[in-house]
């Protein structure tokens, strides 16, 4: 059985995404999620999909939905700014998933509280585009407040939750803190000890969940950091997600292994071996921004290091002092050594979470 037995090509909607995720969880899988800043990026990732006949999650964070604007002509107007911003590029994965025949889905990542407005003025705009077209405009939002006491994290996540139902969308809620430094997130000097989530308030957050919808997933922290460091640095204990899926069955006396879908935040640079113990705990999703980030960067760096002799002017190369070197510095071509470098990394990560081929018959 394929997944394109029940996901289509195209942005899925918030069930959409429970009936994959379900899938997963049986099969041992898990799907990368990339922070996506404009055009180039999320074609990289949509030609990778295809390449691979898998699905993949893009996301969009709030600075990241500035910056496909542009986020310095409307400094005055950040929160602004970042709703266009992620309802533009929304739009343009709409439509080009359909054009790729690869179904994604569409996340917006870590909304602090400082960020609500952001999150408001998608779904004000969200009702509109689902009474047009009969589903939500993102499947998915994240709203972190895990530095908030957790019963006011629940508070708002609920409020929100009891919105997003009415839209088909899916609540990501984040329990503990992810370390490091990420789009201007910066818990690189917190303490360790909110860096690992209690299986008690994993337990407390789906009983406050679940009474209004099953459409949500728990970024619940076991030593997760954003960024790559050196491993001794990174304490993970996956454990933690296996404590609190057998307390959540035990409650609730559940037959299934795995009630919970986990996300896994700061993946780049982990070990596969913690990678694979985590998908059998549950994980469904991990994020892999900052190795996304280095994978683009080296293919800009090593097209340089292989063709420097034609690009520090416009005229003069090795074949002659005026042979012209357009060619060489045409954006497309160097942007196309970036994109080239995301897919065979993905390619890699396809293997390791599991999700290679998904979509053949």
């Amino acid at each position: 059985m394929n997944f394109l037995s029940f996901v289509k090509p195209g942005v899925l909607s918030g069930k959409d995404m429970h009936k994959l995720f379900n899938f997963a969880k049986k099969k041992k899988i898990a799907l990368p999620a990339i922070n996506c800043i404009d055009t180039n990026s999320i074609n990289s990732i949509l030609e990778a999909a295809k390449k691979f006949n898998t699905i993949v999650i893009i996301q969009f964070s709030f600075s990241g939905s500035s910056f496909f604007i542009g986020n310095n002509v409307f400094k005055k107007k950040k929160i602004q700014s970042a709703i266009y911003g992620a309802i533009l590029g929304a739009k343009y994965i709409h439509e080009a998933s359909i054009y790729y025949k690869v179904p994604v889905i569409l996340h917006t990542d870590h909304c602090t509280k400082d960020y609500l407005l952001w999150l408001d003025g998608l779904l004000n705009y969200s009702k509109d585009f689902y009474n047009n077209y009969g589903k939500p405009l993102f499947s998915s939002h994240m709203i972190d407040l895990s530095k908030c006491k957790i019963k006011d994290n629940l508070d708002i996540c609920c409020y929100y939750l009891n919105k997003f139902k009415k839209l088909n969308i899916n609540l990501e809620m984040e329990l503990g803190c992810t370390g490091g430094e990420e789009d201007g997130l910066d818990n690189s000097l917190i303490s360790r000890k909110y860096l690992y989530t209690s299986p008690k308030d994993v337990l407390y957050a789906y009983k406050r969940l679940i009474k209004i919808s099953k459409i949500f997933t728990i970024a619940a922290s076991f030593g997760n950091v954003h960024g790559v460091y050196k491993s001794e640095n990174i304490f993970l204990l996956p454990d933690i997600l296996l404590n609190s899926q057998k307390l959540v069955s035990e409650t609730f006396s559940m037959k299934i292994k795995n009630p919970l879908n986990f996300v896994f935040h700061g993946g780049s640079g982990c070990e596969e071996k913690i990678i694979r113990k985590s998908i059998s705990y549950g994980v469904i999703k991990i994020n892999l921004d900052t190795d996304i980030q280095w994978s683009s960067w080296k293919g800009v760096l090593n097209y340089y290091l292989i063709n420097k002799n034609y690009l520090s002017s416009q005229l003069g190369n090795p074949n002659g002092k005026d042979k012209p070197n357009k060619k060489f510095y045409d954006p497309r071509v160097w942007l196309r050594n970036s994109q080239k470098y995301i897919i065979k990394y993905l390619s890699k990560i396809f293997k390791i979470l599991n999700c290679l081929n998904l979509l053949k018959n």
